[in-house]
């Protein structure tokens, strides 16, 4: 089911808003509610990876066994 809300913007982003949704073929309404379900799909989409990036748990590196930075700027012959 669809909410109806009303928003406040400055002459200038109305003004854009209306020429972005002439653009799109749709209404301001519309448009500006595509533009915050857009944000909250990128959002959750973020949280998503975040998640899944700390359920990997610590890496387990052992810093005694990194290169030197000579070694690791060596250059094959």
């Amino acid at each position: 089911m669809l909410k109806n809300v009303t928003i406040t913007l400055s002459p200038e982003a109305a003004l854009w808003a209306r020429k972005q949704a002439a653009e799109k073929n749709t209404s301001v309404s519309r448009f500006v509610g595509q533009m915050i379900e857009e944000k909250m799909g990128r959002d959750e989409a973020y949280w998503a990876a975040y998640r899944r990036w700390k359920s990997f748990g610590p890496l387990d590196i052992d810093a005694a066994n990194r290169l030197t930075r000579e070694e690791a700027n060596e250059r094959p012959r």
